[in-house]
């Protein structure tokens, strides 16, 4: 029996479409939502409290964007991703984040760099403990701020999108083979950089921390598709 997940709708969506849609990426970041496995509409819908329309439509739209595939007369499951959909992702983020890092030292207040170093020195403190599980809040939140602190909410949310994606190859650690120490590390240039207003070093740091990151998490992919358990 299909055990039905802990889903959320978050209050300040534009519409119940929206509000699914991130509820769902929010479930399969969460693990609430794993690959391969059928959901049914009605399930969710009654889960969620609301209609099926609103369920399909955020379906559909979680479907456009190569999420989740609808499988018809039965529901949806949510689609691993491949060493191509990574390679799109990595291209569409430094298309987007290292501008907004430059653009978030040369202009964001300084309430928004204090928020930044707040989040990085959180990072710092979970690997001090041990604490995935505090990290990658943390993690997204930096990420989240500097595009903020660019001035370009539409681009945090792609972002937030395209990370429920990469989400789905499990915990960052083991799909990009990296410590927490040293994803951290890979953070460190970029916030300092931010803080110290220089634009172009804070563009440059950021490209090479999603440059690196795009390169390990496809060669890992690389090796899962070949090894004979498929991990």
């Amino acid at each position: 029996m299909l055990l039905m997940p802990s889903l959320h709708l978050p209050s300040e969506a534009p519409t119940l479409a929206d509000a699914v849609a991130s509820a769902v990426r929010d479930g399969i970041a969460a693990g609430e939502l794993v690959p391969e496995t059928t959901y049914s509409v009605y399930q969710l819908a009654e889960l969620l409290g609301i209609s099926r329309s609103p369920v399909r439509e955020g379906m559909l739209r979680l479907a456009e964007a190569g999420l989740v595939e609808i499988r018809r007369n039965r529901g949806f499951r949510v689609l691993p991703p491949r060493a191509h959909d990574v390679e799109e992702i990595v291209e569409i983020r430094l298309a987007l984040e290292p501008a907004a890092a430059r653009k978030a030292a040369l202009l964001g207040t300084q309430e928004q760099h204090a928020a930044i170093k707040a989040a990085l020195e959180e990072m710092a403190a979970a690997v001090q403990r041990g604490d995935e599980a505090a990290f990658w809040p943390a993690d997204r939140r930096l990420h989240d701020l500097l595009l903020r602190a660019a001035g370009n909410a539409r681009a945090a949310a792609i972002v937030a999108q395209l990370r429920s994606t990469t989400a789905l190859l499990g915990p960052p650690t083991t799909a990009s083979g990296r410590t927490l120490a040293e994803i951290h590390a890979e953070h460190d240039p970029v916030v300092g950089a931010v803080l110290a207003r220089d634009g172009i070093a804070a563009e440059a740091a950021m490209r090479a921390h999603l440059e690196a990151t795009g390169d390990l998490l496809v060669a890992n992919l690389a090796l899962r598709s070949v090894s004979p358990n498929g991990v």
